[in-house]
């Protein structure tokens, strides 16, 4: 039988299939009835999943991530596509084809990382242009860069997500900093390259994407920040010592790039290059949650449903040729 696939689902639909189930839990209803809230996801996309009626049994069973084949329906709860489900029962991942869960780019990535590593070629800061060899030759760190993906759930968040992001915003850089001479080039490539490097540790992509402890204790700002000045020791013990003025401007852009303290920030940009690469980052992470927003809404709507993270409908209605 052929996978339905969440992006195929339609409200009222019968749902028999297995599925990636992810973050489990356990509640209790007003009248103290026990149900349990989760994802089911696929590589095309997360669904709310609720089992009424359930058990501590039946949620002790469940993987968390794992897969599980569920018996269920479809329905729309306030705009939103969910599944009720009755049954539900644990699948060996064993008996499971990954390609189906764990959604990949679509781009060849290897091809991305050469064209990163000619735009970095380009840096003339020598300074500069030996801590990001320093981070291209580890051969560990860009396995993880070429496979991890760019965020979880919001925008870029399938295998070779992560390189892909940075390759879009490296170019975006590239077109748009000449029209800005007095911003400093090299600092905003380099710090393109390495604003979400830390997503490396932050993020686990073997079966779901979930944040790891380290994601969770430090974060990927802290973490590339650390990555940073490991690197900068490593040169110094190799007899390139590095400024402190350079890796404090590389520092403060990474720190900033969020843009403001309630979206995780621990700095707001005070610097050209630190407000450019906030500015590219954020371009391309809320024009893929538009465009992924206005491809995945299930009516012929020309609006989708609200967005909270874009905090507004799209509008869906392209000009006529």
């Amino acid at each position: 039988m052929e996978h339905m696939f969440i992006n195929q689902i339609q409200p009222g639909q019968n749902i028999d299939d297995v599925y990636m189930v992810r973050e489990p839990i356990l509640r209790s209803t007003t009248r103290g009835d026990l149900y349990i809230a989760m994802y089911i996801c696929d590589k095309t996309g997360q669904l709310n999943g609720r089992m009424w009626q359930a058990s501590e049994q039946i949620y002790t069973s469940l993987p968390k991530p794992g897969f599980v084949h569920i018996k269920g329906r479809s329905e729309l709860y306030k705009d939103n596509l969910q599944i009720v489900i009755n049954h539900v029962s644990v699948i060996d991942p064993a008996q499971v084809n990954l390609d189906d869960f764990l959604a990949h780019t679509d781009k060849d990535v290897n091809e991305l990382f050469e064209d990163i590593k000619k735009i970095l070629g380009s840096i003339k800061n020598e300074q500069i242009k030996a801590l990001m060899r320093e981070f291209v030759t580890d051969k560990e760190l860009m396995g993880k860069f070429l496979k991890a993906p760019a965020a979880a759930k919001l925008h870029h968040a399938y295998l070779g997500g992560l390189i892909e992001h940075t390759h879009n915003v490296m170019n975006v850089a590239k077109a748009v900093l000449p029209f800005y001479p007095d911003v400093q080039d090299d600092l905003v490539l380099a710090g393109l390259f390495l604003h979400d490097m830390g997503k490396t540790d932050e993020l686990s992509y073997e079966m779901a994407f979930e944040y790891t402890n380290t994601g969770q204790l430090i974060g990927h700002i802290s973490q590339i920040l650390v990555m940073l000045n490991e690197k900068a020791e490593a040169l110094k013990v190799k007899g390139t010592v590095i400024d402190q003025n350079v890796i404090d401007s590389l520092g403060h852009i990474i720190l900033s790039h969020h843009g403001q303290y309630e979206f995780g920030s621990p700095k707001l940009p005070a610097t050209p290059e630190a407000f450019m690469v906030n500015y590219i980052d954020d371009m391309d992470s809320k024009i893929f949650q538009v465009t992924q927003a206005i491809n995945d809404e299930l009516s012929d709507s020309d609006w989708t449903v609200f967005k909270g993270p874009l905090q507004t409908r799209v509008y869906r209605k392209k000009l006529d040729d």
